[in-house]
């Protein structure tokens, strides 16, 4: 059989993190150093073996029962089900909406504008591109949008390549701005105790601003390229830049701004029904997906079985349930508590100083992991420096947006970019370079970490009540560099 080296890449990895958090102080006996040595097995696995992930999280949570790092009743508490009913309801939700149409009528409506030029279609690009990522999902969202660049480079001859880098960024940078367009969000945003307007309110302005210097940088970047499609456009004025074909999408448009208007208002609605307390935190957040995909099955009961099966990935939730778990292990073990404790001593300035740091670490870390993988990881230390002082909320964000926009500086960094590298692959096209993909992923992922330092720095940031102390849930945190008291006083 041939060595594999990613396989001695894996136990390196495994091995070094044991090792570091033994002298490091994270990991203090036998029951620590496995859980530590699981976690980054499961991992390093994600990264070398990607179509083994489930199955490394699956011998994963067995060694930590069977090592007494966990049991059972603790695993099946922190696989967060909460957020997988989310997610489920909400795969529904955009599996009717694309059978409806709703989806292709989007690409139809650009289609359709006149006078069209290069530069005018890649702001159009970038604008649809992150809008769609932050109401349905990512990959709902590259996957149409992507159908609109295929369609527009077909007919005019062009290489589609830096177009669908344009969308796959816009895309990262629009999944921070709701709850709705990335798992992070909703994971973010329920352990937090944020409700969706506070997410809002703290996201998308962060997220605007990048994306609007995303495009700039895109437009310089590929300025060739744009000014050629001006070009072809004006050949083909003419003769249209595909078929054009009338599609009923009011029904699609009118249940996406229901559920959106319902997840929008869920704390009201909350308030309203009695549902307060902890055990009933964000209860109507994580239902309305679930209430609304039941309403869409029983109007359409030919199709609910469809829905079910092939617009749910179930393969990526039970990956996320698994990891769940084994993150919790982390926070069980108190290894997460101890990494709080080394942060606090190691890096000085407070709130203000652990910006950069989250952010730095969550970028990185999201460029050559999903995502999801990281903050599920991290957040557990998160908790436990706002658990300390309200302040070390704005972390929350630093994480969100190290975590989203960390995902274009690789080809691998999320999700979206791996679709829709298969996209171009499956369309007959090269997929683009690792080193491609980095020139521009690195400047664009860079730069958008620096705004949301910035941004996060300079305004203030909503607090959820939970980490500032019984409230209406509309506190705010003060801009991060402000005066503050320091944790040892």
């Amino acid at each position: 059989m041939k060595f594999n080296p990613k396989l001695l890449f894996l136990a390196l990895i495994v091995a070094g993190v044991s090792l570091g958090g033994r002298a490091a102080g994270l990991a203090e006996n036998f029951t620590q150093t496995t859980t530590l040595a699981v976690f980054a097995g499961v991992i390093a696995t994600t990264l070398f073996f990607w179509e083994r992930r489930v199955a490394a999280a699956f011998i994963g949570v067995s060694i930590l029962v069977a090592t007494h790092a966990m049991t059972l009743h603790t695993i099946l508490k922190a696989t967060e089900l909460d957020i997988i009913f989310f997610l489920v309801g909400m795969m529904i939700v955009v599996g009717v909406l694309k059978d409806l149409g709703f989806l292709t009528w989007v690409i139809q409506s650009i289609i359709n504008r006149r006078n069209m030029t290069g530069a005018s279609f890649t702001a159009i690009l970038c604008v649809l591109s992150a809008v769609l990522a932050s109401v349905v999902d990512e990959v709902s969202s590259i996957v149409v949008v992507l159908a609109l660049v295929f369609q527009v480079c077909d007919t005019l001859k062009l290489r589609p390549h830096p177009f669908v880098l344009i969308a796959v960024m816009a895309t990262n940078i629009g999944s921070s701005a709701t709850m709705l367009g990335n798992p992070v969000g909703i994971f973010i945003g329920n352990k937090a105790g944020l409700t969706f307007s506070q997410f809002l309110v703290g996201a998308t302005p962060v997220a605007a601003v990048s994306l609007m210097v995303t495009l700039a940088l895109a437009i310089v970047w590929f300025r060739k390229d744009i000014r050629s499609m001006t070009l072809a456009m004006a050949r083909h004025r003419r003769m249209g830049l595909g078929p054009v074909l009338q599609i009923p999408y009011k029904t699609g448009l009118c249940i996406l701004l229901v559920t959106v208007s319902v997840i929008a208002f869920h704390h009201q609605i909350e308030h309203m029904l009695a549902l307060g307390g902890e055990e009933n935190k964000n209860a109507f957040l994580i239902m309305t997906p679930l209430i609304m995909a039941g309403v869409l099955m029983i109007w359409r009961p030919h199709r609910a079985r469809h829905y079910v099966e092939k617009d749910v990935e179930w393969w990526t939730l039970l990956f996320f349930m698994l990891l769940f778990a084994i993150a919790g292990s982390l926070n069980e073990q108190g290894i997460t508590r101890n990494l709080a404790n080394s942060l606090t001593s190691h890096v000085t300035g407070g709130p203000t100083g652990m910006i950069p740091f989250v952010l730095v670490i969550a970028s990185l870390g999201s460029a050559f992991v999903d995502n999801i993988v990281f903050v599920a990881a991290f957040t557990p230390v998160i908790q436990s420096l706002v658990e300390r002082a309200g302040e070390y909320s704005v972390l929350w964000w630093a994480l969100l947006f190290g975590a989203c926009f960390g995902g274009n500086i690789t080809v691998v960094g999320s999700t979206a970019n791996i679709v829709a590298s298969g996209l171009l692959e499956k369309h007959g096209h090269h997929p683009v370079r690792f080193g491609t993909w980095i020139r521009l992923g690195a400047i664009v992922g860079g730069t958008t970490a620096l705004v949301a330092w910035a941004m996060l720095v300079l305004l203030p940031t909503p607090r959820p009540a939970a980490a500032g102390g019984p409230g209406t849930g509309a506190e705010t945190v003060a801009p991060a560099g402000a005066d503050m008291p320091s944790l040892n006083e």
